[in-house]
């Protein structure tokens, strides 16, 4: 029987007597070519890092007033005194007229909001050491359901059919384009909500009747954002023998809608080619998406049962009193921009606060804009000629100089007590072409309206770890509420803005 311990001594000893070849030095360690292979150390950080947006503006300053009960919130307001505007002058011995009161009657019906998640057994062991992965499918939840709930806030749509989109009007254009000439083509259009522009795309479709297969395999429909869709309109290309020909498609505004859907091609097959965030489009090529109009059916899609009505749905819902503005048509594929007064103003924006000052003498406390909207808004201030008085405010460190401008206010000039500084904010989901008027405070001291806009909860959020029926641990965030909007007189819209 052999000696192992003598045996490698032996072995040993031959090596370090053995002549340093290539050979040898072949079978060195070196270091390794990437991260993941050979003897090489992981210089992994503990935890998985949460590299996504979590942006709520509106979520973050609304306050959460809970006590919520039964279905709905219901309120009633006073909405005006001596609507019939009586003279206040009396006759000796007499009484005075008898005043109008105006009254209103306001519900919300209340709406849960939620998530899920889960984490396999499996996938618990490998994290284990590394990350606590059902801590962080909970906190992911958390902030996907804020993030849903942002969107909602601003553009839910539960009562505000967008119904039957106008049809097109179409022109046939010589150049700019690569259509074939003598050829008819065919075009249908679909106005969509905010939810529809989101969750939309040429690549991916735009969404109509949605059924969704939950976490316990229940399902529930609702509208996916997109109104009815127009009825056809066919235009043929001059018969000139080039083939640079376009199309210039035009459609009556919709009043709630914040962006439009285009299908063209032959009738019958019209195909998704642009989504526009103004009322039309320039039809250049051939469209470029797989998504074809029939497919979306026959119906208007534009609501959604399961949430209840954001400020954008607020404004524009007919007997809420909310200011509502649509840009010009204008020129197809580039609309009508907003348009400075030359004054250092923009004269939509004017005719909005002046309109909430006339109307209900109050003053919007901000405007939120996509970033299209801010970069416009500053150039059409900076815009104004040399003899508008414009005040610029100027932050200097010695030494420095920082380019550019932003207009990050605007100078409400219709209020009680003298002109008002007004924020101009960005909001994430926000569309081009569309801005909104938002009031946090009412200039009226006996209202008993302490919170201009609230979200009344029967309960604010929770989690639920469901009972475990499979290898795997199971998580629900919800939140059961509604948004509550004391005066939608006090907020507003303008919308189908070009860019420019």
């Amino acid at each position: 029987m052999t000696n192992p311990t003598a045996d490698s001594l032996a072995k040993i000893r031959e090596a370090q007597q053995r002549p340093i070849t290539d050979e040898v030095l072949g079978k060195a360690f070196t270091q390794s070519g990437t991260a993941t292979t050979g003897l090489t150390y992981y210089d992994l950080q503990d935890g998985a890092l949460a590299l996504y947006p979590v942006i709520t503006p509106l979520r973050n300053k609304i306050p959460r007033v809970g006590a919520g009960r039964g279905i709905q919130a219901n309120w009633k307001a006073v909405t005006g005194i001596n609507v019939n505007a009586l003279a206040v002058g009396v006759s000796e011995g007499n009484r005075g007229g008898v005043m109008a009161t105006s009254t209103a009657d306001y519900m919300a019906a209340y709406r849960g909001l939620g998530l899920e998640d889960y984490v396999t057994f499996e996938a618990d062991y490998a994290a284990d050491g590394f990350t606590d992965l059902k801590a962080l499918a909970a906190q992911g939840l958390l902030r996907a359901l804020m993030i849903g709930e942002e969107k909602v806030i601003l553009g839910g749509n539960t009562s505000v059919a967008l119904g039957t989109t106008p049809q097109p009007t179409l022109a046939d254009v010589g150049t700019g384009g690569a259509l074939t000439h003598n050829t008819t083509y065919s075009v249908i259009c679909a106005a969509l909500t905010l939810d529809g522009y989101l969750t939309g795309s040429v690549a991916g479709g735009v969404r109509g009747a949605v059924s969704r297969t939950n976490a316990d395999a229940s399902t529930d429909s609702y509208g996916g954002g997109t109104a009815k869709l127009s009825t056809n309109r066919t235009v043929t290309t001059a018969n000139d023998g080039n083939d640079t020909h376009s199309i210039a498609a035009t459609v009556t505004g919709v009043s709630g809608a914040v962006a439009y859907a285009w299908f063209w091609g032959a009738s019958g097959s019209e195909v998704l080619g642009a989504i526009t965030t103004i009322n039309s489009a320039v039809i250049a090529a051939a469209a470029a998406g797989s998504q074809t109009a029939s497919s979306l059916g026959t119906s208007d899609n534009s609501t959604n049962a399961l949430v209840f009505d954001g400020l954008l749905t607020q404004a524009a819902k007919s007997g809420n009193n909310g200011y509502v503005a649509l840009q010009a048509t204008g020129t197809a594929g580039t609309g009508t921009p907003l348009t400075a007064d030359n004054l250092g103003g923009v004269v939509e924006i004017d005719t909005a606060l002046q309109h909430f000052w006339d109307t209900y003498r109050l003053s919007p406390t901000a405007i939120w804009v996509n970033s299209q909207e801010q970069k416009n808004i500053t150039k059409k201030v900076l815009a104004g000629s040399t003899s508008g008085a414009q005040r610029f405010v100027i932050a200097t460190d010695p030494g420095s100089i920082v380019g550019g401008d932003l207009v990050t206010t605007y100078l409400n000039k219709f209020c009680m007590d003298g002109a008002k500084a007004i924020a101009v904010k960005p909001h994430p989901n926000m569309p081009p072409g569309t801005l909104m008027f938002d009031t946090d405070t009412l200039p009226y001291p006996l209202s008993g309206v302490a919170n201009v806009l609230q979200l009344r909860t029967r309960r604010d959020y929770y989690q639920i770890a469901w009972p475990v029926k499979a290898r795997r641990y199971e998580y629900g965030v919800y939140f059961d509420g509604v948004l509550q909007n004391y005066f939608p007189p006090a907020f507003g819209m303008i919308s189908n803005i070009g860019n420019g």
